[in-house]
C-alpha cells in the first residue's frame, strides 16, 4: 500500500514501473512511479465519471516525453521537474508522489550496467509546494571478511547458533533518509553521493558486536556528516555466508536476518 506524507488520501492512481534511459551526456536511466490524489478523480469511483481524470497511459507518456526537457542529472531534482509541471499542466491534481529509481550505468563510450545499489528519490506535492523530499539508496551489498563478532546473546534450547569473535560478514543494506528542509534535497546529487561514501567509510572501518551495532554506526555518522539530514532509516540484511569446508564458504540457507534503525536528530 502506498502512503503520503500529506495524510490520509481516500483514493488514488497512477502508472508505476515507468522505464526512461536519456542518452544525451551519458545515460541518465530511471524507473519512475507517479501517482495522483485528488477530489477531482472521485467520481471516476463514484459513478465512472472520468470528466477530470487523467489516464494512466498518458502520465506514462507524459514521463517518457518530458524526461527529454529535464537538464540535471539527480533524481531528487528530477521528481520534482516532473512533479511541478504535471502540477500546471494538469491543475485538477490535488497532489502528486513521484518516486524514482535509478538504473545506473558506467562508462564513457562504451557502458555496463552499475550497481548493485540504486539511489531514490521520493516528490510529494501539491499546489502549495513541496510536502515531502525523501531520498535514499537500495541494494548495497557489504562484505567483510573479519572484523565482525557475534556472541553472548540468549542461550537456551532453541539455540543451535556458535557464538563468533572474528567471522566473515556479508550485509545488505538499504536506507533512506528525510531532509530538515525539503530545499535541502537538490544539491546535483552531493548528499547521495556523500552517503555512498560514509556507509562504505564505516562499514571497512569498524570492527563491530552486531550488525545491529553497524547501522547504529553507520547512522549516527550520517546524522554527524551531513547537517541536512533530518532523520535516517536504515534496515539490513544478514546473508553471512555459510562455512562450507576450511576457507570455502557458500551462500546461507533462505531464511536471513532483518534489523532496522531510525535515527533522528
Amino acid at each position: 500500500m502506498h502512503q503520503f506524507a500529506s495524510g490520509f488520501q481516500r483514493n488514488y492512481y497512477g502508472k508505476g514501473d515507468v522505464t526512461v534511459y536519456r542518452l544525451n551526456g551519458g545515460i541518465f536511466g530511471a524507473n519512475v512511479t507517479m501517482l495522483l490524489f485528488g477530489d477531482a478523480f472521485w467520481p471516476t469511483y463514484t459513478t465512472g465519471d472520468n470528466t477530470g481524470l487523467v489516464a494512466t497511459d498518458s502520465m506514462k507518456n507524459f514521463i517518457q516525453r518530458e524526461t527529454a526537457n529535464f537538464c540535471g542529472s539527480d533524481l531528487d531534482s528530477y521528481c520534482r521537474f516532473l512533479a511541478e509541471k504535471f502540477l500546471v499542466t494538469y491543475p485538477q491534481t490535488g497532489g502528486i508522489q513521484i518516486t524514482a529509481t535509478e538504473i545506473p550505468y558506467d562508462g564513457d563510450d562504451v557502458f555496463t550496467p552499475a550497481g548493485p545499489d540504486r539511489a531514490t528519490a521520493r516528490i510529494e506535492m501539491t499546489a502549495a509546494g513541496i510536502v515531502e523530499a525523501r531520498s535514499g539508496i537500495r541494494g548495497f551489498k557489504l562484505l567483510r571478511l573479519g572484523g565482525s563478532a557475534f556472541y553472548g546473546f540468549v542461550r537456551d534450547q532453541y539455540t543451535t547458533l556458535p557464538e563468533t569473535h572474528n567471522r566473515p560478514l556479508h550485509m545488505w543494506l538499504d536506507l533512506e533518509w528525510l531532509y530538515t528542509r525539503p530545499e535541502a534535497a537538490f544539491q546535483s546529487g552531493r548528499v547521495t553521493s556523500c552517503v555512498r561514501g560514509l556507509v562504505a567509510s564505516v562499514f571497512r572501518g569498524f570492527e563491530s558486536g552486531s550488525i545491529q551495532q553497524v547501522i547504529y554506526q553507520i547512522g549516527s555518522k550520517l546524522l554527524d556528516e551531513l547537517p541536512e539530514l533530518a532523520e535516517v532509516t536504515l534496515e539490513a540484511n544478514n546473508r553471512t555466508w555459510d562455512l562450507a569446508a576450511e576457507s570455502v564458504y557458500t551462500d546461507p540457507r533462505p531464511p536471513y536476518g532483518i534489523l532496522g534503525l531510525t535515527l533522528r536528530r
